[in-house]
């Protein structure tokens, strides 16, 4: 694995925002409409979530970091300029400092009511916000190396990526709550150490 031709990795990035109250600054329910105009503009690369104060947006397949800066910051002002024209403000954190999961209505979807359905509280709760970066590459057997060397800098990434202090209103005293909302999702540790994988991709959520 010594030689490594990085201009065959492909970057893929995708950012989840907040829909906010511009005068009471809470979450709140855009009932898809950003969505709704954003995929007049930028097709699919624009979607819901599972809960209506949450959008989602992803950039194309880009070659390197350049290029999927350059998207990234296009889809940024697209929706920040949808939201505004909306009556809305766009945010971006893992967690809303003081919005309650409990008032958020959650997206009219099959896979949403499933996954509801299935996890119940642990899902409905589930009110994070995240920045996922997907690196594709050209075999299975390099996805293994990356994902396994990857392994020892996670604590690094994790330190370097806090941004979700608050929750509900309060100092958790966790430089990162969203990791600990998260960790009720079932399959969140991270994993062992593998020399197979039907995967190609490595992804990393701050």
């Amino acid at each position: 694995m010594a030689d490594i031709n990085y201009s065959t990795f492909t970057l893929g990035i995708e950012e989840e925002y907040m829909v906010i109250d511009p005068e009471t600054r809470e979450l709140k329910s855009h009932e898809q409409k950003i969505v709704t105009e954003g995929q007049k503009m930028i097709r699919d690369k624009v979607k819901a979530e599972m809960h209506q104060a949450v959008v989602e947006v992803g950039t194309d397949i880009c070659r390197d970091i350049s290029e999927a800066h350059k998207d990234v910051s296009t889809l940024r002002r697209t929706i920040a300029q949808i939201a505004g024209d909306l009556g809305f403000h766009i945010g971006a954190a893992g967690t809303h400092p003081f919005s309650h999961w409990e008032s958020q209505l959650i997206t009219e979807h099959i896979r949403y009511n499933e996954i509801v359905n299935e996890l119940q509280e642990a899902a409905r709760s589930n009110l994070i916000f995240g920045l996922h970066v997907h690196v594709g590459m050209e075999s299975r057997e390099m996805a293994n190396h990356i994902a396994n060397s990857t392994r020892y800098f996670l604590p690094h990434i994790y330190a370097l990526s806090t941004n979700s202090p608050f929750w509900e209103g309060r100092q958790t005293g966790y430089k990162s709550y969203r990791t600990k909302v998260f960790d009720k999702f079932p399959a969140r540790a991270s994993p062992n150490t593998s020399k197979a994988s039907k995967t190609t991709t490595a992804s990393s959520s701050c």
